[in-house]
């Protein structure tokens, strides 16, 4: 940088040189007034964006395990170059999460149908064995002998057939 930049970073303005006693006429004075404000204008956009740049450091071709730890590969044109992949990134693991916690809840649910199902079947499985044991010949007997109301009993003779002639 040369010094008129250092000094318009600092927020002084080069003041025209002051050392002449006669006062410039109006045209010399718009002459020389007009220019100073682009030329400080131009010195200042040139300052600020040589400001801007060293902030920036140029990608090189290497890349190294240090430059990566450390971050130095994250500058900020590689950011705003790479912002599409970001947010495609960010949304697919914002997706990725979500969908994790709905599988997560599923099958929470299905555990529980499970233990319910599990349930039902031990249920079924016990009220069948309790009819099974309750309809058993022996069972319906016993039952009989204790209750004397009764009229049933045990068949002496087997069953036969009877025969219907057809007309």
């Amino acid at each position: 940088m040369n010094e008129e930049q250092i000094d318009i970073e600092k927020g002084k303005a080069q003041e025209p040189d002051t050392t002449e006693k006669a006062e410039p006429t109006k045209p010399q004075k718009a002459a020389t007034e007009k220019p100073a404000p682009k030329s400080e204008e131009t010195t200042l956009k040139e300052a600020l964006q040589e400001q801007a740049r060293e902030d920036e450091e140029a990608l090189t071709s290497s890349v190294t395990l240090r430059k990566i730890l450390g971050g130095d590969f994250l500058t900020a044109s590689m950011i705003r170059r790479q912002i599409g992949l970001i947010l495609i990134i960010v949304a697919f693991t914002i997706v990725y999460i979500s969908n994790r916690y709905s599988c997560q809840r599923d099958q929470l649910e299905i555990d529980k149908l499970n233990k319910e199902l599990q349930d039902a079947k031990y249920r079924a499985l016990s009220s069948s064995s309790m009819l099974t044991e309750k309809c058993r010949e022996s069972h319906v007997l016993d039952m009989l002998k204790n209750n004397k109301d009764s009229v049933l009993h045990i068949a002496d003779q087997p069953p036969y057939i009877i025969y219907v002639p057809e007309k």
